[in-house]
């Protein structure tokens, strides 16, 4: 049984209410530069990270699950966050994936273990993943179809901007403090933009009673998985970290203040629904509209999958756990799709991605992602083995050269929406990124000395940074507004899946390629029999076979980014009726 055109049409109740101010808009762009921001910065510390839980620099594999936790939290749970902002709004969704990404944050930053740390990263994957679909269906709300494509621009640049700003303030902090002040910081940031988020997109005022224990509470059990040396160490202050009762840690005054605020905050908001800080009453009515069982069948499909592609060593495997996971991946999509079907209301609106618009926006995202991928690994790789011998932040350097065209690009393209068709911009968008990472795979190793490099490197970022406004732009118009939380969310799995299976798929391509180069090559004694220790010939053969593992990257990409252009071309019609 499929859902009634006139609800599936019918915006949600907080949409109809008021249109969301600019001040909204804002604080929820903020919330998608800091969350996308953070993904760089612990990239930058997780070898730090790693020994400050335990795990040592010659255990690097066990870093999988920090990396891994953090995306399958960001790509699983995005249908139902996606959906939970239709049902309920954009506002509940940006406060609460906020919390959930600060709460993630204390658990990074207090971590002095493996598991404590991988859950942390693991919910502030959930908060991240949240806030970009909530925020796209915010612009989508405010500004009619023939306006959005500039501010969905903005937002699609502010949120590729993280990948600029993120290095860069990571190793800030890094300078003066350790990895756990990264953590501490976006705590603060994650507080302050929830806080913010609630005062001005809330359809009442807060029960200040409840935001006063909500603090309480938070305080506490900061204080009590934080312990800092100077309050815990102190003969009268440290008593608050003290159990009560001998052997149960669970007795502290911090523990047992966190959980009476606690207790009375869930009581105050049963008793008091007008303003309540937490939702409760109309949890039993949520859960009745979410579909619960097709969210789980959706979690288990992408989670699965996210893990096979997130947890391979692409050096010696495409997919992790293929043998359990694909197989688990496939049913649970199945099941997905069968259920979805019959449900009357659906985790996911299947029926309003008929337009070839809707649909052909999901394809380009995935393409888009397996070409953006192959560049942000590829090009610092490339530095590294050419003119940056052992320099990180040189190779870093020459990606930048990259990164910083891509924000502008996103706010070009949506621009040029206004006057050219979105489906031309986003073609010719990456039609130029394809020619950019086309001329890589001519780049030998004095490339990156010249200034053609740059052009080149500079034409790929402005490339993709052209398609993001026009493809989130056709989605949204061709789409119902009661379903554009979820919509947004399936545009940023595809684009994530894109990346994970692009990078498996291109670097299992290139290495074999480099096998096959090196077995040609032979060994040393061959090529050198008077001089093995000494063979220049040897070191040129295996520096060209570097050369040409990379180059097969920068083609597959090219080819990936080319796929996208024409089906942007071909597929982004702007029509309901997909014409």
């Amino acid at each position: 049984m499929s859902r009634s055109p006139h609800r599936l049409s019918a915006e949600p109740e907080a949409a109809r209410r008021a249109v969301p101010g600019l001040p909204l808009v804002v604080l929820a762009t903020l919330a998608v530069l800091v969350t996308a921001a953070d993904t760089y910065v612990v990239v930058l510390a997780l070898p730090d990270i790693l020994t400050g839980v335990g795990v040592g620099i010659d255990e690097l594999q066990r870093a999988t699950p920090i990396i891994g936790g953090f995306l399958l939290g960001y790509t699983a749970t995005l249908p139902l966050l996606g959906r939970l902002a239709d049902l309920r709004g954009r506002v509940p969704v940006l406060a609460g994936c906020l919390l959930l990404f600060a709460v993630g944050s204390l658990l990074t930053a207090s971590a002095t273990d493996l598991g404590l740390a991988v859950a942390g990263r693991g919910l502030q994957g959930v908060g991240a993943g949240g806030l970009v679909p909530a925020t796209l269906a915010l612009v989508a709300d405010r500004w009619p179809p023939e306006r959005r494509a500039v501010p969905l621009g903005v937002v699609g640049a502010v949120q590729e901007a993280g990948a600029v700003l993120g290095p860069l303030a990571g190793a800030a902090v890094l300078a003066v403090a350790d990895w756990r002040a990264v953590f501490w910081l976006n705590l603060l940031l994650g507080l302050v933009l929830a806080a913010g988020v609630v005062l001005t997109g809330a359809a009442r005022r807060p029960d200040p009673v409840g935001l006063g224990l909500l603090l309480l509470g938070g305080a506490a059990a900061g204080l009590q998985l934080a312990e800092p040396p100077a309050l815990a160490e102190d003969v009268t202050l440290g008593l608050a970290w003290v159990p009560l009762l001998d052997g149960a840690g669970a007795t502290t005054p911090l523990v047992l203040v966190a959980a009476a605020a606690g207790t009375a905050l869930v009581a105050r908001s049963l008793a008091s629904p007008r303003g309540a800080v937490l939702p409760l009453r109309g949890v039993p009515a949520l859960v009745r509209e979410v579909d619960v069982v097709g969210s789980l069948l959706a979690v288990v499909a992408l989670g699965s999958l996210v893990w096979a592609f997130a947890a391979a060593d692409p050096a010696t495997e495409v997919v992790a756990y293929g043998a359990v996971l694909l197989p688990l991946a496939a049913l649970a999509a199945v099941a997905f799709w069968l259920h979805e079907r019959r449900t009357p209301d659906p985790v996911l609106p299947l029926r309003e991605l008929r337009p070839a618009g809707a649909w052909g926006a999901l394809v380009v995202n995935l393409l888009v992602g397996v070409a953006l991928v192959a560049a942000l690994v590829d090009v610092p790789l490339f530095a590294r083995n050419t003119t940056t011998p052992g320099d990180q932040l040189g190779a870093a350097l020459v990606l930048l050269r990259l990164l910083v065209a891509v924000p502008v690009g996103a706010v070009a393209g949506g621009w040029l929406c206004r006057r050219v068709a979105p489906r031309v911009v986003a073609a010719a968008g990456m039609a130029l990124a394809a020619v950019a990472l086309w001329a890589m795979t001519g780049w030998d190793e004095t490339s990156l000395d010249g200034a053609w490099s740059t052009v080149v490197l500079l034409a790929a970022g402005l490339g993709f940074g052209l398609a993001i406004a026009p493809v989130n732009a056709v989605l949204l118009a061709v789409t119902s507004p009661a379903v554009h939380g979820s919509v947004s969310a399936l545009a940023v799995v595809a684009r994530t899946v894109g990346m994970l299976v692009g990078l498996s798929l291109l670097t299992a391509v290139a290495l074999r390629r480099f096998t096959a180069e090196v077995e040609a090559i032979g060994s040393p004694l061959t090529v050198c029999p008077g001089s093995p220790a000494d063979c220049p010939a040897y070191d040129a053969a295996t520096g060209a076979a570097v050369l040409t593992q990379l180059h097969t990257v920068f083609a597959g990409a090219a080819v990936a980014a080319g796929l996208a252009a024409a089906a942007a071309l071909a597929l982004l019609r702007e029509g309901r009726g997909g014409r």
